[in-house]
């Protein structure tokens, strides 16, 4: 609801959009966040969770890549969570596209290029789900992307233990002198 509500303050400031659709906008942006004040609170409070991200920062992220004007289907806003989600340390999305959804199959796979260039070890992978496509292929390609995750953090693991070790001499060596 908030991409939608957003969209609306965007189509004011750059499409000519009524300014009644953009304050009654924000007026209902305002309303909602105010409404998730507790749940934020228990988020923030949380060891598990993190917060929800205001639909501004959402949209400024996905705006350094696509224009906010992409506003069919689910237009900027799938971009802006998957970089929200590589910002918060999630590098494997499955970018699922339903029953041959072209805004969304454009914007999802037209945007993956792009994520895994400004997010080093980016592993993002489309499936369409429509009537006709084969389960087994969809199940391949999530094998396949499960598959680069588990040898991406095993390269880290790897990565985290030889500078842990190299920490290590380095302390020793300095103690000694």
């Amino acid at each position: 609801m908030n991409y939608s509500l957003y969209n609306q303050v965007y189509r004011y400031q750059h499409l000519g959009a009524s300014a009644k659709a953009k304050w009654f906008a924000e007026f209902a942006l305002q309303v909602i966040k105010w409404c998730e004040q507790p749940l934020q609170k228990a988020l923030n409070a949380s060891k598990r969770f993190e917060g929800i991200e205001a639909i501004e920062k959402v949209a400024d992220d996905a705006s350094k890549i696509l224009s906010l004007g992409n506003q069919t289907g689910e237009g900027w806003f799938l971009t802006g969570e998957m970089i929200e989600l590589l910002k918060r340390g999630v590098p494997n999305i499955v970018c699922m596209q339903p029953f041959g959804c072209l805004p969304n199959h454009i914007v999802g796979k037209g945007m993956i290029k792009e994520l895994r260039r400004q997010f080093h070890g980016a592993n993002i992978t489309p499936i369409d789900y429509d009537p006709g496509t084969s389960v087994v292929n969809q199940l391949n390609r999530i094998r396949l992307m499960m598959a680069t995750a588990n040898k991406n953090l095993a390269a880290q693991r790897t990565t985290t233990r030889e500078e842990s070790t190299t920490d290590q001499v380095t302390a020793q060596l300095a103690h000694q002198h």
